[in-house]
């Protein structure tokens, strides 16, 4: 988290990116924050790590990051 708070100019595509993963009706079940669905993520780490998934550092979720801005940029 600290690493995004760093790079404020991906700030837009965190924001976009947590309203974009946060299942429906999210504030109506605990834990009330909008937390990816956790097979999603199980899914996306093993797709990520291969086999085994350590826990994602913040250089990685700045390349996801830098990722997703760079394919919405593209896809316009």
């Amino acid at each position: 988290m600290a690493a995004v708070v760093a790079r404020p100019w991906l700030w837009p595509t965190a924001v976009r990116q947590v309203g974009l993963l946060a299942p429906p009706g999210w504030w109506r079940r605990r834990p009330y924050l909008p937390v990816p669905d956790a097979a999603y993520l199980a899914f996306r780490l093993e797709t990520m790590y291969g086999g085994h998934a350590p826990k994602p550092v913040g250089r990685d979720l700045i390349g996801y990051l830098a990722w997703c801005r760079s394919y919405r940029r593209l896809l316009r």
